[in-house]
C-alpha cells in the first residue's frame, strides 16, 4: 500500500502555550490570562491560543490515516524546541515533507518513520511537533494498510512477543481546579490523580511546603470520604515542577526529609512526586534526582520520584534510566519527535525495571491522545496520561474510550 497524497488543516489544542519561565517569575493571573510581558523566545503572549496541524495521509485505497503535529504546554522550557507554530509548520510539510514520502510504501511502519525522526533541513532536525504528528499519520496508516490495530502493528515490529493486550492505568490532570476535579476524578475510579499543577511556590505550595502537605492530606481524607466501598486505591501523583528543590535550596537531604513527610500523610496511598528537583540542566538535575531517589530507595520509603524536566528525548530518557534517577520516568509524548521514539523509550524504561510513564501534555489533542494511548498498551507501560485538556473530564473520556475500543477490537 502506498501514501497518494498528504493534506493538513490547521487545528487547535485542548490547552494554552504557558510561558512557563515567565510564571516561575511570578507572573500574576488575571482571570485566565497572565499579566506581563513573556520572557521566552516566540511567545507574544504568557498564555496564548495551543496550535497544531492535523496530517491527513491518503492512501491509494482511498482511506485516511491521521496525526496531529502538537507540542507541550510549556514549549520553550526545559531544554525543549521552540514555541510550535502551526502555519510555520504547514509550509515545512508542504515544501520537505511531501516530495518525501508520496509514492512510499506505508505496509510496515518503523524504517519511514526513523528516517522522518532523523530528516535535517540546513542542518537541523525538523520541529519534534511535526515529527510527532507525521509518524502519527504513519502508524495509521500502517495499521490500516494491514486492517489491524496499532498496538499489533508495535508488538509485531518490535518484537514484544506477549499475546495478551491490557489496560494501562489512567493518569488524570486536575489543572488548577484541584479540588473539584479530583472529586470528577473519584467518581469515575481513575486509577492515577490528581497532578494539581503545583508550579508557584507562594500560592500553591507554601513558603515551607505547608499548602502541599495540607492538600496531599485533603485529597487523601477525600477519596476515604466519598469511596463508600473502601475499594478504590488511587495512586496520587503530584507534579511540583522544581518547585521543592528551590524552597530547600536543591539540598538532597532536605528535600528527602520533606518528601517523606508528605509520603506518611498520605499513608495507605503510595505518592509519587513529579520533578522534585529542576536544576536548570540535565545534568545536574539527574544527579539530584539520582541522589534523592537513591536516598528513599536505602530508607526503604515508598515515595516515588517521577523524573520529567530535562528528560525529553530517547537519549534522554536512557540517560537518566541508566543513572536510576527517578522511579519513574515520563516520556512526554510530545517531546521526543517520531513517535518510535516513544516506543523505543517505554520499552527502554521497562528493560531497566524502572517506570514506564506514557506521558504527555494537556496542550495535545484528540489524535494525539488516541495515538500515544495505543503506543501505551502496546508496549504495557505503567501508567497512561488522560488528555488533552484540563478540566479532566475530556481527557479521561477519550484516553478511556480509545483503549477499551482497542482492547475490544483486538480480542475479537
Amino acid at each position: 500500500m502506498k501514501i497518494k497524497d498528504i493534506v493538513c488543516s490547521l487545528s487547535l489544542t485542548g490547552f494554552y502555550f504557558d510561558d512557563q519561565a515567565a510564571v516561575k517569575s511570578g507572573a500574576k493571573q488575571d482571570g485566565f490570562v497572565y499579566k506581563g510581558k513573556p520572557s521566552t523566545s516566540k511567545f507574544s503572549y504568557i498564555r496564548q491560543k495551543g496550535e497544531a496541524i492535523s496530517i491527513m495521509i491518503i492512501l491509494e485505497d482511498g482511506q485516511v490515516a491521521f496525526g496531529d503535529a502538537a507540542a507541550v504546554q510549556y514549549s520553550g522550557a526545559g531544554g525543549r524546541d521552540s514555541l510550535f507554530l502551526s502555519k510555520e509548520g504547514i509550509k515545512e510539510i508542504d515544501k520537505y515533507i511531501k516530495p518525501l514520502l508520496i509514492g512510499k510504501d506505508i505496509s510496515t511502519f518503523k524504517e519511514l518513520a526513523i528516517e522522518v525522526d532523523s530528516l535535517k533541513i540546513d542542518g537541523k532536525l525538523i520541529h519534534t511537533a511535526l515529527r510527532y504528528g507525521i509518524t502519527q499519520a504513519l502508524l495509521d496508516a500502517t495499521a490500516k494498510a494491514n486492517k489491524i490495530t496499532i498496538p499489533e502493528v508495535i508488538r509485531k515490529e518490535y518484537n514484544i512477543t506477549n499475546k495478551e493486550y491490557h489496560r494501562v492505568p489512567m493518569f488524570a490532570q486536575s489543572g488548577d481546579d484541584r479540588y473539584t476535579n479530583v472529586d470528577k476524578m473519584i467518581i469515575k475510579r481513575v486509577e492515577v490523580m490528581p497532578h494539581a499543577l503545583i508550579n508557584n511556590i507562594e500560592t500553591k505550595l507554601g513558603l515551607k511546603g505547608e499548602i502541599l502537605k495540607d492538600y496531599v492530606s485533603w485529597l487523601k481524607n477525600r477519596v476515604l470520604s466519598l469511596s463508600s466501598d473502601k475499594t478504590y486505591r488511587p495512586i496520587f501523583h503530584i507534579d511540583v515542577y522544581g518547585t521543592i528543590g528551590v524552597i530547600f535550596d536543591q539540598n538532597v537531604k532536605k528535600i528527602y526529609k520533606y518528601l517523606k513527610e508528605l509520603e506518611e500523610i498520605a499513608a495507605p496511598f503510595i505518592l509519587r512526586i513529579e520533578g522534585p528537583v529542576d536544576a536548570g540542566n540535565r545534568k545536574d538535575t539527574m544527579i539530584a534526582l539520582r541522589d534523592i531517589t537513591k536516598i528513599i530507595n536505602d530508607n526503604n520509603g515508598t515515595v516515588e520520584i517521577v523524573a520529567d524536566e530535562w528528560c525529553n528525548t530517547l537519549d534522554d530518557v536512557k540517560y537518566f534510566a541508566d543513572n536510576l534517577a527517578g522511579h519513574m520516568l515520563q516520556v512526554k509524548t510530545p517531546d521526543l519527535g517520531g513517535v518510535n521514539n516513544i516506543i523505543e523509550a517505554l520499552l527502554y524504561c521497562k528493560d531497566r525495571n524502572i517506570g514506564a510513564y506514557s506521558g504527555g501534555s494537556c496542550n495535545e489533542t484528540n489524535i494525539s491522545a488516541e495515538v500515544t494511548t495505543n503506543i501505551a498498551i502496546a508496549c504495557e507501560a505503567t501508567q497512561c496520561l488522560a488528555k488533552p485538556g484540563m478540566g479532566s473530564d475530556e481527557g479521561i473520556m477519550i484516553v478511556n474510550n480509545v483503549m477499551n475500543r482497542t482492547l475490544a477490537l483486538i480480542n475479537r
